[in-house]
C-alpha cells in the first residue's frame, strides 16, 4: 500500500483545465512522487490565486508548478510571478511540443506527457519565511485530507 506521506490527490476535472493540461498534470505529478514529494492539484493559495500543483516533501520544500499547454496559455498568463510568494522553487511543466526558450529564466522546466515528466532545468531556490512555509504546509494538508475524505465518504462532504 502506498505511503499517505506520498499520495497524489488529484481533484476530479472541473472544466478549467484543457484534457492537455490534465495529461502534463498526471506526468509531472509522477515525476514529483519518483523525487520524493506528494502533490495537490489546484490549491487555493493565501493570495487568492489557485496553483496548478503544489509539492511538499518529507524536508517540508514545497514547489509550485504551472502547467501550460500552449504558447498562447503562457502568452496570456500575468499572474505566475505572485506564486514565488508562496514556494522555495517555481517550475512550469509543459509538453515537448512547446520550445523551452519560451519560458522565463528565472523558473525550473519540467517536459511532461500523460506518462511521465522529465526536469529540464533546475529552478532556482528561494527558501519561503517561517511563517509562511507554515500556513502554506497546512494549507497542503488540510487540502489534502479534504480530498481523501471525500473519496471515503461522498456523501458526508456534499456542496451546499
Amino acid at each position: 500500500m502506498e505511503s499517505l506521506a506520498r499520495l497524489n490527490i488529484v481533484p476530479a476535472p472541473d472544466g478549467r483545465q484543457s484534457e492537455t493540461a490534465l495529461l502534463i498534470a498526471r506526468g509531472t505529478s509522477r515525476l514529483l512522487h519518483s523525487l520524493g514529494f506528494s502533490s495537490v492539484a489546484e490549491l487555493p493559495l493565501p493570495s487568492g490565486r489557485r496553483a496548478d500543483l503544489v509539492a511538499l516533501n518529507d524536508r517540508g520544500e514545497i514547489w509550485i508548478v504551472e502547467i501550460k499547454s500552449s504558447v498562447e496559455d503562457l502568452r496570456a498568463d500575468q499572474k505566475w510571478p505572485d506564486y514565488r510568494a508562496h514556494c522555495d522553487r517555481l517550475f512550469f511543466a509543459f509538453t515537448q511540443s512547446l520550445p523551452c526558450e519560451i519560458f522565463p529564466e528565472e523558473t525550473g522546466l519540467i517536459i511532461a506527457d500523460a506518462y511521465g515528466a522529465h526536469l529540464m532545468r533546475p529552478a532556482p531556490e528561494h527558501r519561503l519565511p517561517a511563517a509562511t512555509r507554515k500556513s502554506m504546509t497546512v494549507r497542503f494538508g488540510m487540502a489534502a485530507a479534504l480530498r481523501i475524505n471525500r473519496l471515503v465518504d461522498p456523501q458526508g462532504h456534499l456542496e451546499f
